[in-house]
C-alpha cells in the first residue's frame, strides 16, 4: 500500500471514529426530521388494525388499546413492513400491537426505526415509555424528557402540553445535559396546542399550564 493510501485509510478510520463517538455522547444523534411526503400513505390493514386514533399521521380511523386484534394487527403490519421496510408509521404500529401485547423486545428495532426517522407518535411514545417506565425496564426520565420536547417540536399535541406538564411536576430536575428547558420555548408550545383545538377540557389545561410556567425560574425568560 503506498503512503498516499495509508494516509488516506488513517483519515477515513479517524473519521469513522469520530462519527461513531458523537453519537454515542449524542443518543439523539442519528434522530432525523420527519418528512410525510417521503413514505407511503396508502391504506393498508396494518393501519386499520394498529393505527393509533390520537396519531396525526394515521391515515386511517385507529384503534384504541382494547379495541385491538394484537395478533392480527402484528400479522398485517408484518406483511406491510414485507413491501415497505422503510416507512415509519408501519413500524410505529407493529410496535405499537407488539407493545400491547407484551413483547417488548420485539417492538424494540421496529420502535427504533420509527424513531430514528423522527415520526412524531414515535418521539412522544418512547418519550413517555422511557418517562415512566411503561414496558416495566427502568426509566429514563431525560431521555424521555428529551424524545416529549422533540415530539412537541414537531407538533404532536401530547408533546406541546405534555412537556410543560413534566416540567412543572419537577419530572427532569436531577437532569442535567437534556431535556432542554426553557420558558419561552414552552410557551410556544402552549400557544400551538392553544391554536390547534377548540375542545374546553384541552383550553383548561392549557390555562393551568400557562400559569403554571410564570411561576417557574427558568431560562430564557
Amino acid at each position: 500500500m503506498t503512503n498516499i493510501a495509508q494516509f488516506l485509510m488513517k483519515i477515513i478510520l479517524v473519521s469513522t471514529l469520530f462519527i461513531a463517538s458523537a453519537h454515542a455522547d449524542d443518543p439523539f444523534g442519528e434522530i432525523a426530521t420527519y418528512d410525510r411526503n417521503s413514505f407511503n400513505r396508502a391504506v393498508t390493514d396494518c393501519d386499520l388494525l394498529a393505527a393509533h386514533h390520537n396519531d396525526p399521521e394515521r391515515v386511517s380511523e385507529g384503534v384504541t388499546q382494547n379495541d385491538m386484534d394484537k395478533p392480527a394487527a402484528i400479522a398485517a403490519c408484518l406483511k406491510a413492513l414485507e413491501n415497505d421496510p422503510d416507512n415509519p408509521r408501519l413500524n410505529y404500529q407493529l410496535a405499537r400491537a407488539y407493545g400491547y401485547s407484551g413483547l417488548h423486545e420485539e417492538s424494540d428495532p421496529y420502535r427504533l426505526k420509527a424513531l430514528n426517522a423522527g415520526y412524531p407518535q414515535s418521539l412522544f411514545v418512547i418519550g413517555y415509555i422511557s418517562i415512566l417506565s411503561w414496558d416495566g425496564r427502568g426509566a429514563d426520565p431525560c431521555y424521555g424528557g428529551e424524545l416529549v420536547r422533540r415530539s412537541a417540536l414537531a407538533g404532536r399535541f401530547a408533546g406541546l402540553v405534555g412537556f410543560p406538564h413534566y416540567v412543572q411536576m419537577g419530572t427532569f430536575d436531577q437532569c442535567e445535559t437534556y431535556p432542554a428547558i426553557n420558558k419561552t420555548e414552552m410557551k410556544s408550545f402552549l400557544d400551538q396546542a392553544k391554536n390547534s383545538t377548540d375542545d374546553y377540557y384541552h383550553l383548561i389545561l392549557i390555562e393551568r399550564l400557562e400559569k403554571g410556567i410564570e411561576g417557574l425560574s427558568l431560562g430564557g425568560e
